[in-house]
């Protein structure tokens, strides 16, 4: 199965970005790909990212490679077991890093949005009651984040990530519908489907 869709992404009020993805499903797990651009708050060009995760959603690899703020960037990354190994190009430097983290921590790329379909199609609507998960913001930290229905809004999770409300409203099968940063002014809206 193959889906693809598309995201809109504002910035006080102001169109500055657009996310196309590609979601499929094949015998050994999910596959995400991603390719967009943002002008604010941050010059952001993703000339591609990809996740590939299990069937349990536990992601094994990620690819990025693109720019920040006009510098070029690669990212690659394979994960086993809570292992992490990171190659990382920035402007021609190249480094290595080795992490551990929690072995279902979600890869949440900063300021990529695409990524967070992983967690609402895992979790889905209606989410029963408030749980404790992980996200590795790739490549850079590990962060506990706690995720939340909305209470009488049904298909909206509310996500605390290092002090930050981020709301998710998704359809019943895990789509991705809206996502909201009250306090970054940031919202990203479901274009294409």
């Amino acid at each position: 199965m193959t889906q693809k869709g598309a995201f809109s992404i504002y910035f006080m009020e102001e169109k500055v970005g657009y996310e196309e993805y590609t979601w499929e499903e094949d015998e050994s797990g999910y596959f995400l790909s991603v390719k967009g651009r943002m002008t604010k708050p941050a010059d952001m060009e993703i000339e591609e990212l990809d996740i590939r995760l299990d069937k349990n959603f536990i992601a094994s690899s990620f690819y990025f490679k693109g720019s920040v703020n006009r510098v070029q960037q690669e990212v690659s990354s394979t994960i086993s077991e809570g292992n992490v190994d990171n190659t990382i190009k920035v402007a021609g430097q190249e480094s290595h890093s080795t992490v551990e983290i929690r072995r279902d921590a979600f890869l949440l790329p900063n300021p990529v949005f695409s990524p967070y379909l992983v967690l609402t199609r895992k979790y889905k609507c209606p989410l029963e009651k408030e749980i404790e998960l992980s996200a590795y913001i790739i490549p850079q930290f590990e962060s506990p984040f706690t995720l939340s229905p909305l209470e009488g809004v049904p298909c909206t999770l509310i996500m605390q990530l290092g002090g930050i409300k981020i709301e998710l409203q998704t359809d019943e099968e895990g789509n991705l519908i809206s996502l909201s940063i009250p306090a970054q002014r940031l919202e990203v809206l479901r274009t294409a489907f």
